[in-house]
């Protein structure tokens, strides 16, 4: 296509493109400007169930108990423990946690 070329659209075809390009900008400067801290929109309505927010976060990104210990290198009782609330998590387990599901320490407290 030469810039010579035109193409001929419809106003509502017109509407519809400028609409879908507004949008994709939107999206991603939303992207760039996250922090780690936005917490989805599945994980926050599991959360708001009752699951804990590791277990939450783990399933969003969906990765078994396993394989979670494997990537942090906890055991996986003790995560199991945490995600069914018996401990806490010592903030240097919960911090090995978060970067291993890509996200802040913060939104793994409840």
């Amino acid at each position: 296509m030469s810039e010579t070329e035109t193409v001929t659209l419809s106003r509502a075809d017109y509407d519809a493109l400028i609409a879908r390009q507004e949008e994709l900008e939107d999206l991603l400067a939303a992207r760039e400007a996250d922090d780690g801290s936005r917490i989805p929109h599945e994980v926050f309505l599991k959360i708001m169930d009752g699951d804990n927010p590791v277990a939450a976060w783990r399933a969003f990104r969906g990765m078994t108990l396993r394989a979670l210990a494997e990537r942090t290198g906890l055991a996986n009782g003790y995560l199991s423990e945490i995600e069914r609330g018996l401990k806490t998590g010592s903030v240097k387990a919960l911090n090995r946690i978060a970067q291993a599901l890509d996200t802040r320490i913060d939104t793994l407290m409840d």
